[in-house]
């Protein structure tokens, strides 16, 4: 090859190099304005109420359920929550009427607000009930028990005998973990300055089980009924109690999500069964600790207390137990069963 064709082709080569180069950079140049006007483009859209987490049929929105996030101006319609337009504060406290997946906009026919018809139906779970009891300042842990928290049921009541003598005080905590669904036919909490105002009620709507709902109505024909306000951090040990027991089975391979739901799902649940009590006789050494005698066991301290008294008095047993009258042809005694 002749030396002026070999410049020619390293002329050639280096023209083609140049010229990769060049269109290269032009079209990396041209692609950077694009992506950066379609981010400009989105950034610039309002931002719209969206669900941080997925919500269920029932779930009451909180403040770590919602936030507001950008969202294309394209994509907007009329039924989303628009920030600035839309009052957080109003939002707290309704309840989800349609299941809202996590990342999802939440729309206005999604929630249902407290006062608005079939809010309280919305706020049952599934198969569950709403009871309302009376309260008091005293029975009603001072009116610091609000919509959402979850409460033990303690009944007190005073049992009596028939034969007139002390009265047995007692409590006993028939139900755990109930949740909170109205006070006084309030299902929101008033917040003034930031802060939660805090009223006196005279009623309590809570959410049970049809069964519950029965105990619960025998409960009160039966004594006073009192609230006693369970702590959050009970939660977490109450659903590792649920777990080792095995009502509650986490599927293998379930997402986070789906945890998350079982564990709410749990967390919620009544609590029936292995009550505690209290009898006046645990309290102070002036109350009695056991159930005053009733029926037979009074006919047999009454035969007791008739054996004749006197110089006779010897011949006649003494009967500390339960007397039964045995007839024998035409002779009836009167025998003790138990301990002479």
């Amino acid at each position: 090859m002749d030396r002026k064709k070999l410049v020619l082709l390293v002329a050639a080569l280096l023209i083609a190099v140049v010229t990769a180069m060049g269109a290269r950079s032009m079209f990396a140049g041209s692609a950077a304005p694009q992506a950066q006007a379609v981010a400009t483009a989105q950034s610039t859209g309002p931002k719209v109420l969206v669900a941080q987490r997925a919500l269920p049929v029932g779930t009451i929105i909180t403040a770590d359920a919602v936030s507001y996030q950008d969202w294309p101006k394209e994509l907007v319609k009329d039924a989303y929550f628009i920030d600035g337009q839309a009052d957080m504060q109003k939002l707290l406290g309704t309840v989800v009427r349609f299941q809202i997946t996590a990342g999802q906009p939440v729309t206005q026919g999604a929630l249902v607000a407290p006062g608005d018809r079939g809010f309280l139906a919305a706020a049952l779970g599934p198969g569950m009930r709403a009871v309302t009891i009376p309260v008091s300042a005293k029975t009603g842990v001072g009116g610091f028990v609000f919509p959402g928290d979850h409460v033990d049921l303690v009944l007190t009541q005073q049992v009596t005998g028939s034969d007139g003598g002390q009265a047995l005080r007692a409590s006993e905590t028939i139900l755990r973990n109930l949740r909170v669904l109205a006070t006084d036919q309030a299902t929101d909490n008033e917040v003034v300055d930031g802060k939660t105002v805090v009223h006196a009620f005279s009623t309590v709507t809570l959410e049970v089980t049809p069964r519950i709902a029965e105990k619960v109505a025998v409960a009160q024909e039966i004594g006073t009924l009192s609230l006693s306000l369970r702590a959050i951090a009970d939660s977490q040990g109450e659903f590792e109690r649920i777990l080792a027991s095995g009502d509650v089975k986490v599927p293998e391979g379930a997402t986070r999500a789906q945890e998350e739901q079982l564990m709410r799902n749990a967390l919620n649940r009544p609590i029936e069964g292995s009550s505690t009590y209290m009898t006046g006789g645990d309290v102070s050494r002036f109350q009695r600790s056991s159930r005053p005698a009733t029926g037979p066991e009074v006919a047999a301290r009454t035969a007791v207390a008739s054996v004749p008294q006197g110089p006779t008095a010897a011949a006649a047993p003494v009967r500390t137990g339960p007397v039964v009258r045995v007839t024998r042809g035409k002779e009836t005694t009167e025998e003790s069963v138990g301990n002479h």
